[in-house]
């Protein structure tokens, strides 16, 4: 009899393992037609004569609270970002508890308390939700999902086919400070104290783009995976390639400390509250101007610009040589988000 074969921690990595998953088992049954396809960040949908952005995702990150934030405000976050890179204003969340039997309450209430800052922060309500219970050991301290629907910001036009060559590649900040900080504590790691997650919310950028949504080809926040995966992902889908500049990549010193302690491409790294742009060059410095005003965009950056060379991502490294830069296959780091 042959091997039944089993879900892996790498089905749910982010890298081409999970990709493949997704286009075998959702993308056949869900995703030929409809809003599904294509797999956006978000969904579009018509009620009337409003157009909707509707977003949902799990969080099961450990630790549940880690330097510079916690489940809570991750949780927040995502969602909204998801929401807001798929051109659309979030407004409203749902939140659904699973809570391990032995919970402490303390720690619950530290847990909702940040959940309810973040989301007073960003201007959504929480509307609807959900608690569970499970028997002590079916799942680790609490899990959570969260749903986000949002109103579509007029202008934004974005998809992957819009891309052409010359345009540009931007991001908001550093990149890959989230899986980083999340490693170091859950490998008690002291001597980078000074990193923090980058979680946070991408809501304000995306609004400081609005004004040249014309010229925006495509919106991402660059989670599981990282940089890599979703520009790798980008250019499988489309006729075009992606140069990346080494030297302009932006990463925190404490966060490549730990990447070359673990053996780690920071570009396979999840960020949770950075956002990649992609734009005509002639908005591109624009875009920057405005992102560099705010205090979540100060370290944003123009990394690599788009080719004729289609189907690759290439890194022009330091050292004046060439590389690609590939998808991971599996789980690099799991329960980061």
């Amino acid at each position: 009899m042959a091997d039944i074969e089993r879900i892996q921690l790498g089905h749910g990595g982010g890298g081409r393992l999970s990709r493949n998953f997704i286009n075998k088992e959702i993308v056949t049954r869900f995703a030929e037609q409809g809003p599904l396809v294509g797999l956006p960040d978000g969904a579009q949908l018509q009620l009337g004569t409003e157009n909707l952005i509707f977003s949902t995702d799990s969080f099961v990150v450990s630790p549940v609270e880690f330097p510079g934030g916690d489940i809570g405000k991750l949780a927040v976050h995502g969602t909204v970002n998801d929401v807001s890179v798929s051109g659309g204003k979030p407004l409203w969340l749902s939140l659904a508890l699973i809570l391990e039997e032995g919970l402490e309450i303390e720690l619950l209430q530290r847990i909702l308390d940040s959940i309810k800052e973040a989301a007073d922060e960003i201007g959504v309500q929480i509307v609807t939700g959900d608690t569970k219970v499970v028997a002590k050991g079916q799942c680790d301290k609490l899990f959570i999902n969260t749903a986000g629907i949002g109103k579509k910001i007029e202008g934004f036009n974005t998809s992957p086919q819009r891309i052409k060559p010359n345009d540009v590649v931007l991001v908001s900040g550093t990149l890959g400070d989230h899986g980083m900080a999340i490693m170091a504590a859950r490998e008690n790691l002291t001597f980078t104290s000074e990193l923090k997650s980058d979680t946070g919310s991408v809501h304000r950028l995306v609004e400081a783009a609005s004004e040249f949504a014309q010229e925006v080809k495509l919106m991402r926040d660059p989670t599981r995976g990282g940089i890599a995966t979703v520009l790798g992902e980008i250019v499988e889908d489309t006729l075009v390639g992606i140069e990346l500049i080494e030297t302009d990549l932006p990463f925190d010193p404490n966060a490549k400390a730990i990447a070359e302690i673990l053996g780690i491409d920071l570009m396979h790294v999840a960020c949770e509250g950075r956002m990649m742009l992609i734009c005509d060059n002639k908005v591109a410095d624009k875009i920057l101007q405005k992102w560099q005003a705010l205090p979540e965009g100060k370290g944003a950056k123009k990394i690599g610009t788009v080719t004729n060379d289609k189907g690759r991502v290439v890194l022009q490294t330091q050292i004046g040589g060439r590389r690609m830069v590939d998808i991971p296959q599996g789980e690099l780091l799991p329960r980061i988000c």
